[in-house]
Order: structure tokens, then sequence, then C-alpha cells
């Protein structure tokens, strides 16, 4: 099973050079982790309904962070 993690985040200007997430990533507003692909994109469609995502002040991402293997859960 492989985990989500959902992620609203500031959306920065652009500075004249190319944005680079691994040097300089966005500030992060809220992050959800979940088991599945399906609840993921629930939240994230629940989280692209706020006025700051609609008006292009924040974005949301859903990044697939690793596999678990089937029998192991988290409490």
């Amino acid at each position: 099973m492989t985990r989500f993690l959902v992620v609203l985040t500031d959306v920065r200007p652009l500075d004249g050079g190319a944005r680079n997430e691994r040097t300089s990533p966005e500030r992060r507003r809220q992050v959800v982790g979940v088991d599945g692909r399906e609840a993921a994109d629930r939240i994230a469609g629940a989280f692209m309904a706020l006025g700051m995502v609609r008006a292009g002040r924040q974005r949301v991402k859903v990044l697939a962070v690793g596999r678990r293997p089937d029998g192991l859960r988290s409490v």
C-alpha cells in the first residue's frame, strides 16, 4: 500500500530564476498523511475549494511517499 501526503502550500513569487522545490521549497500551510489515493484525492478536492487556492495564492500537491508492506498498519 502506498502512503500519500496532501500538502497545502503558499505560492511564492517568481524571483527571475527557475523554481526549485529542493533548494527553496514553498512554505507549507497544512500537511495530511493518508493511506490511499482515493482519500488523498478527496482531501485535495476539499483543499481546492478554499478561496486562497482558487485565487492562485496557495496550491495543493498530492505526493506519493512510499510503499508499506501489506501486513503493516500505522497506529
